[in-house]
């Protein structure tokens, strides 16, 4: 597959610095090493055997994300890694740091709880196509709608690998798998528009056989503050294997990649090439792909802005791309600012905190406010029930109500009134 450029981070527009808030990097507030200690691959790489299948291409994303943490310069320690359930989820048994091996489609939300509670730690997602997007998948939107500070890496192989074979909310129409022989009659999830629709404020796309892109894409995601959201696609050699060949041989892939780089043309090919395509807005505002010599009138080329606050424009790139693979964008979508759901929860404990004396009374009269009342037979408005020639204590009314009013007869037998 042909290396990208131009994955690197860029200035959003709406930075916090504009809104009058200190610009905060993904990573701050996390101890980093002392100066001039350095780490290695080597570091971060665990004493576990790595058990994938062979030529699975979780070995190629483990080997970049291995290869990527010593330059984050971070102490191993204060970094997490939470999965789920999958062939995805055994990452954090090979990486020399803290981890998780959470439940089925719930690690977003175990992440949130890290980050939220922990601002010196750097927590990390790594979930599958099925993991995140089917039993997990309110917990992914909601993370992402919240803009937690994680970084989701979330791997789309179009299958269920590691319960043998069955289709996943990304398997194609028609799909032939374990669960359906006869083809898959389900229209799959586009996990970038997914994202996009739930306003993440970082999403990239990627490839585990691009190490060089891979990796710029993991350093801009962990420099973003807030939730970023890599999907990378990423072979299954057993279940679905060739799924992604089309763009891993390098001649298809000149035509079918439209590379996302920042206030570029979106182009698919080499620039000035023959071969060479272009993204174009018609009049009525959809989304083309036209020669690059031969750009129809009143058709406007589109200019790759990832920090435009309105995600119509990445939304719009993302619906470009189809099982046929005809086009494919590759690269950072969106890569926007705004207040962090941790952040703010934070703040507000500290505003909550600031100057109070937090002791038994407080507590108390916390737990016994007016939102409260006690249930024991002697409030006011008690009524007395006959029942079975005992006299017993009757319901407490609601609110101090009586349950007879004044002046109404009550009757103590079934007898007719």
């Amino acid at each position: 597959m042909t290396t990208h450029r131009g994955s690197a981070p860029v200035t959003p527009r709406n930075s916090t610095t504009e809104l009058g808030l200190p610009a905060r990097r993904g990573t701050a507030g996390v101890p980093t090493l002392p100066e001039g200690e350095k780490q290695t691959k080597k570091d971060f790489t665990s004493d576990q055997e790595v058990r994938w299948c062979p030529g699975c291409g979780d070995y190629a994303v483990l080997a970049a994300v291995q290869g990527f943490l010593p330059d984050l310069g971070l102490r191993r320690e204060n970094i997490v890694f939470v999965s789920g359930i999958g062939c995805s989820s055994r990452f954090p048994y090979y990486l020399d740091t803290y981890g998780m091996h959470s439940i089925h489609g719930r690690a977003p939300a175990i992440a949130t709880g890290l980050a939220t509670s922990r601002e010196d730690l750097s927590v990390w997602v790594v979930t599958g196509d099925g993991d995140a997007l089917s039993i997990g998948g309110n917990h992914l939107i909601h993370a992402m709608r919240r803009n937690v500070n994680l970084t989701i890496l979330l791997f789309n192989n179009k299958i269920y690998g590691l319960t043998k074979g069955q289709y996943s909310p990304t398997s194609d129409v028609g799909a032939v798998t374990k669960s359906t022989p006869s083809g898959s009659v389900d229209h799959p999830f586009n996990p970038v528009s997914l994202a996009l629709g739930s306003e993440a404020t970082f999403v990239a796309r990627t490839m585990d056989s691009d190490r060089a892109h891979l990796t710029e894409v993991l350093k801009a995601a962990a420099a973003h503050r807030g939730t970023s959201l890599v999907e990378i696609y990423q072979n299954c050699p057993i279940f679905n294997d060739g799924a992604f060949q089309l763009l891993k041989d390098r001649d298809e892939a000149t035509g079918r990649v439209a590379h996302l780089r920042a206030h570029e043309p979106v182009r698919i090919g080499a620039e000035g090439s023959p071969e060479a395509k272009v993204v174009v807005r018609d009049p009525e505002g959809r989304l083309h792909v036209v020669p690059e010599q031969d750009v129809p009138q009143g058709h406007t080329v589109v200019v790759h802005d990832p920090a435009d606050p309105d995600p119509t424009s990445a939304f719009g790139l993302s619906r470009l791309d189809d099982p046929s693979m005809q086009t494919v964008p590759m690269g950072i979508f969106r890569q926007v600012e705004r207040p962090t759901y941790d952040d703010g929860v934070r703040e507000q404990v500290r505003q909550a905190t600031a100057g109070t004396v937090r002791d038994t009374a407080s507590l108390d009269a916390l737990l016994h406010g007016r939102d409260t009342w006690t249930v024991d037979g002697t409030r006011p408005g008690q009524v007395e029930q006959l029942l079975e020639g005992e006299t017993t204590e009757g319901p407490t009314p609601a609110a101090g109500e009586a349950l007879v009013e004044e002046g109404e007869e009550v009757y103590e037998d079934e007898g007719t009134p």
